[in-house]
């Protein structure tokens, strides 16, 4: 069965909205497994949040590390951010609303629980799109509690969603929440470039990129275009690569060059096809180089 994402209502602080597409309906994931892996804690002053953009016909939720500000706890602050602030990559967008109250708590047994108004749900989305949406809650919080050390992330993290402190609200109409809820693999982009992030500027020299891969088995086109001073793109790097197959690396792929002073953008697409010739996933960054 198929379902339209269709965001019929107005999108809060997002980036770009894509255009209506089709793709499988997903069902609400409760399960108290998932083999999405989780981030490792480190030392930083930015948080990870996700957001929802396209990745070829489909869907996905996509990461980026954003600055800690305020005094609130870092899955309260990457939640608020997530809800409130646009995406620095204009591809990525969020149908979330800043909610009047929103709080966070953590059980001993790796349990998130965030409480928050219902205007957070003032969207109007399809059953498909209210998935992706609570996903990308869930992923979010998960991710910032891991990275800051607040839970185990050895075990499995899941997060029960309260609304005025009430279980069995529908989330946009569409989903019921209320029970634990842990990351639902298929949701994440196939392929997506972490660093460096959208219009960051860079030292010259070696530059290294990294990013993740969802399928080990497939090889990583890379391609780096240079803008010239009247805005026009032309082919200037490209090569291959392959994402780690190490347990517990998550498909990560990195590699380096050099690159002059000058305005780029990095294509990473995944290979399939008849000897591995098409583009099936695509992922863009655009950065300078100073």
């Amino acid at each position: 069965m198929l379902a339209a994402l269709l965001l019929t209502g107005c999108i809060a602080s997002g980036g770009s909205t894509p255009p209506p597409s089709t793709t499988p309906s997903v069902v609400a994931q409760t399960a108290p497994a998932s083999n999405a892996p989780l981030e490792t804690t480190q030392a930083s002053t930015k948080v990870p949040v996700y957001w929802i953009g396209r990745s070829g016909a489909d869907i996905s939720l996509y990461r980026e590390f954003r600055d800690i500000t305020g005094d609130e706890n870092p899955i309260t602050t990457a939640l608020r951010i997530m809800m409130a602030q646009k995406p620095l990559d204009h591809d990525f967008f969020t149908p979330w609303q800043d909610p009047a109250s929103l709080a966070t708590s953590i059980s001993g047994k790796n349990i998130i629980t965030v409480d928050m108004s219902r205007d957070a749900f003032n969207s109007n989305l399809d059953a498909g799109m209210a998935e992706r949406a609570v996903q990308q809650l869930v992923y979010t919080a998960s991710a910032a509690a891991s990275t800051s050390g607040l839970v185990n992330s050895g075990q499995q993290i899941q997060v029960v969603i309260l609304v005025d402190g009430h279980k069995d609200f529908m989330a946009f109409g569409q989903v019921k929440l209320g029970g634990p809820m842990a990351r639902d693999a298929s949701l994440v982009a196939p392929v997506w470039i972490i660093d460096p992030q959208e219009d960051m500027s860079l030292p010259g020299g070696p530059v290294k990129f990294n990013g993740r891969s969802t399928d080990t088995a497939k090889a990583l086109r890379w391609q780096i275009q240079r803008e010239s001073g009247t805005g026009e793109k032309s082919d200037y790097l490209n090569g291959q690569t392959t994402a780690s197959t190490v347990p517990g690396e998550g498909g990560v792929f990195s590699f380096a060059v050099t690159l002059a002073q000058g305005k780029y953008e990095l294509r990473v697409s995944q290979l399939g096809g008849p000897a591995g010739a098409t583009e099936l996933n695509t992922d863009t960054r655009t950065f300078s180089v100073r």
